[in-house]
């Protein structure tokens, strides 16, 4: 058998692998990670293709191991990738707070089981969104992405790929179990119809470069290891040459801005959302991962029943779709939220629409919302 680094074709398989075939189809060619349900599938295809593609998988100690040696790995000049679930999440926060100070793009795939703690590693969860933002410690800006279904595991990890490497960000890939271990049909496209983005490269010899010296874009061309180029990278607060200032607000106002502009200034090229039947609606369900399946096959049904009904999808999670929510609150009577937590998107619609008018519809310990359900809501508002 050839090893392809694309497996071009159709298959029948499920999001864990499709997550897996997305990393190495973006060029991800190191893998460092410790097994936990329900992401170790992801961790078992890339141990079997990265050897056939000329990559490396590591089996790390814990995950706190995992998010360094991936930051590392970048470093080295190689696309980098980590899956864990939510308890490994945590304990990766350090070092991706570390990952976002010395931008080192990285891709982390979160599989959201039911917590907290060790919680029901066996069910499905959305309960890590927020952790997703705030998990680590000061300012920062991070990237999110919520794949709906298997071939937006594949779609949404090669995107990760090529966000991280275009603005130097830790990006998050949030399936939940549900996804992850959904099977349907996945199209891998062949590998030169696929959009790639690679690191932006230092075009200036290397008694010039100053490794945390940014363009007009805000995201400094970054070097590799071993390549003549100096380098000096640290957690510290530092200035353009990497090196610590510490006791400098003027160096923490500028690094930290930039550190947080480089996404917010852009944000609308960021952001995704899936758009459904809004333009008329009065009534619209807003859900991300496995629930808005079940959300747009409820719209579809109350449309049937000549209720006026939409679907916004957060496809992005973070940088959070907050133009998109403003955008219907006039013509939208009521908003339903469904997600399977206890309360953490909902809040950040909240703050873009008049909370009397949401429907938060959590759910906890169980499967995901069916059609039905979010359909007899929908339909109460019914007149």
């Amino acid at each position: 058998m050839i090893a392809r680094d694309v497996l071009t074709g159709t298959h029948f398989t499920q999001g864990d692998f499709a997550c897996a075939e997305g990393a190495i189809a973006a060029g991800c060619r190191f893998f460092a990670g410790y097994p936990i349900t329900p992401a170790t599938e992801i961790a078992e295809r890339m141990a079997r293709r990265l050897p056939e593609v000329g990559g490396v998988y590591l089996q790390m100690e814990d995950e706190i191991g995992s998010a360094a040696a991936i930051i590392g790995a970048s470093y080295g000049g190689v696309k980098s990738m980590t899956a864990t679930s939510g308890p490994g999440f945590s304990l990766m926060q350090e070092n991706i707070g570390l990952a976002v100070m010395t931008e080192a793009p990285i891709v982390i795939v979160d599989v959201m089981r039911g917590g907290p703690s060790t919680g029901q590693p066996t069910k499905t969860g959305q309960q890590d969104v927020m952790q997703a933002k705030w998990g680590s410690h000061g300012d920062y800006e991070i990237i999110a992405l919520a794949p709906s279904s298997v071939q937006e595991s594949f779609d949404l990890t090669v995107r990760a790929f090529n966000l991280s490497e275009r603005y130097r960000v830790p990006v998050f890939v949030m399936l939940d179990e549900v996804i992850g271990h959904l099977r349907e049909r996945l199209v891998i496209p062949p590998a030169d119809q696929l959009e790639i983005t690679n690191r932006k490269k230092p075009n200036v010899p290397p008694e010039q470069y100053n490794p945390f010296q940014a363009d007009e874009d805000l995201v400094p061309p970054m070097a590799t290891f071993g390549e003549g180029y100096r380098f000096y990278a640290t957690g510290l607060t530092h200035d353009e040459t990497g090196h610590p200032q510490t006791d400098s607000a003027e160096e923490q106002t500028k690094l930290v801005k930039r550190l947080c502009d480089k996404i917010r200034t852009n944000r609308d090229s960021i952001v995704q959302v899936k758009k459904l039947l809004l333009d008329d609606a009065k009534v619209c369900v807003i859900a991300y991962g496995s629930v808005a399946r079940s959300a747009i096959a409820a719209v579809a049904r109350a449309r049937e029943r000549g209720m006026k009904a939409g679907f916004l999808g957060l496809t992005t999670i973070w940088p959070f779709p907050d133009k998109e929510i403003e955008a219907i609150a006039d013509h939208v009577d009521r908003i339903i939220v469904a997600e399977v937590n206890y309360g953490q998107i909902v809040r950040e619609v909240e703050r873009r629409f008049d909370y009397r008018k949401i429907t938060f519809v959590p759910k906890l310990g169980e499967d995901p919302h069916t059609p039905d359900e979010l359909l007899s809501l929908i339909m109460r508002e019914k007149k």
